[in-house]
């Protein structure tokens, strides 16, 4: 999931929208003002109630962000590298590269998602407190008593013992924790969260059925987003078991065939591209430093009027978009990372960052055809996604938000 509109940093994690977002502001603004608000505290201007339900819908947005960065700094601590944060159609996408490496660490990072929801809920609970006690406006009381409810239904459905769910994270620690064996435990809780998925596809089109139309579609869509990611997530647990032990140096293509930066696309392609069956080029300066690559996909991107006269060093990926490994370094963990504007490629260094390999799909397709049934090991994958159902927007009843990662 890839953020469209970039807001910065924060905690040190890189944090974006996707536009698809855009549809539950929608959701939540016309369902509160046009349904909740006016149905439970009448009295007020039109505009009054599009402001209530415009500023509860960038609330709700900013709760599902400190939830997302609540797992972000709580998987830094423990040494787990993070992507980024998205907000997209279905709540967020937190994008942890890698995993933790003890049940314990596993269980931290998975509870502490719900625990912020659920001191967002206090939070705001006690606001509406504050200002209903204080004799305050009944929507503002009203619009943080719902705001409330959400956060507290977000803990709870996340509790859920069921992958990609918060409460599958916990699912899969405890059995990690009693069998020793964490493939097997992330597979039980990946089949736990698609049984999970397929029980919410078939309320949905019961809702449907019953008339509940538009609440019956958005339930079942969630289903189908948890059957996919456990199916996924159980994908990359028997792909990190077959892939156990397996180092970064054991499967890299080496030594490569370097470029220089200044050359340009023709040279390059009379003096290598049509004489060697390769498809990735890193470049080298003068110093062997290691200063970007570029794929056979960004070449020929390059129109044939326009090749004479382009550095290499113009179409190239810049080396902190590249992903970068040392040779002993578990395989499972940089596939993760292998991806962005290299088509899948990475670079091998060694201690003194001189470029001496390259992982390529045909490298990683190789050792996945000749892997071997391995002993049980830790599996890695992106993780990570916010569900959101929308407020019901006719009976003035708030809807639940449900999160993962």
């Amino acid at each position: 999931m890839r953020s469209s509109i970039p807001l910065g940093r924060i905690a040190g994690v890189q944090v974006g929208l996707n536009l698809s977002v855009l549809v539950i502001v929608v959701i939540l603004v016309a369902g509160l003002a046009l349904g909740r608000f006016p149905v439970v505290f009448p009295g007020y201007l039109p505009v009054v109630y599009l402001l209530a339900g415009l500023a509860s819908a960038v609330l709700f947005l900013a709760s599902l962000l400190a939830h997302e960065l609540a797992h972000a700094v709580t998987a830094r601590r423990h040494g787990i590298e993070v992507e980024r944060i998205t907000l997209w159609l279905l709540g967020g996408v937190a994008e942890l590269r890698g995993e933790p490496r003890s049940p314990g660490a596993d269980l931290k990072i998975a509870v502490v998602g719900p625990g912020a929801s659920l001191l967002a809920g206090v939070v705001f609970g006690v606001l509406a407190g504050l200002v209903a006690g204080a004799g305050g406006p009944a929507l503002l009381a009203g619009m943080f008593s719902y705001l409330a409810a959400v956060n507290v239904l977000l803990a709870v459905f996340n509790l859920i013992p069921a992958a990609p769910l918060d409460g599958g994270r916990v699912l899969r620690a405890a059995l990690w924790a009693r069998w020793g064996d964490r493939a097997r435990a992330a597979i039980a809780a990946a089949r736990a969260g698609r049984v999970f998925g397929y029980v919410l596809i078939a309320l949905g089109f019961l809702q449907v059925v019953t008339g509940s139309g538009f609440e019956g579609l958005w339930l079942a869509l969630i289903g189908l987003f948890l059957v996919n990611a456990a199916s996924a997530e159980e994908q990359h647990a028997r792909l990190g078991t077959a892939l156990y032990g397996v180092r970064v140096g054991d499967v890299m293509s080496g030594p490569p065939v370097a470029a220089h930066p200044d050359e340009t696309v023709s040279s390059l392609i009379e003096g290598v591209v049509m004489r060697q069956r390769l498809s990735t080029y890193p470049l080298v300066d003068e110093n062997g430093a290691f200063v970007g690559l570029v794929t056979l996909n960004r070449i020929r991107r390059v129109s044939p009027e326009r090749r004479p006269d382009t550095r290499l060093r113009d179409i190239a990926c810049p080396p902190r978009e590249v992903p970068q490994a040392a040779p002993e370094e578990p395989l499972t963990d940089l596939l993760d990372r292998m991806g962005g504007c290299t088509d899948g490629r990475a670079v091998v260094l060694d201690p003194a960052g001189r470029l001496i390999g390259l992982i390529t799909p045909t490298d990683i397709s190789r050792v996945i055809q000749t892997a071997g049934l391995g002993a049980a090991g830790p599996y890695s994958g992106l993780r990570g996604a916010d569900l959101v159902p929308a407020a019901r927007p006719r009976d003035g009843r708030g809807g639940s938000d449900h999160d993962t990662v």
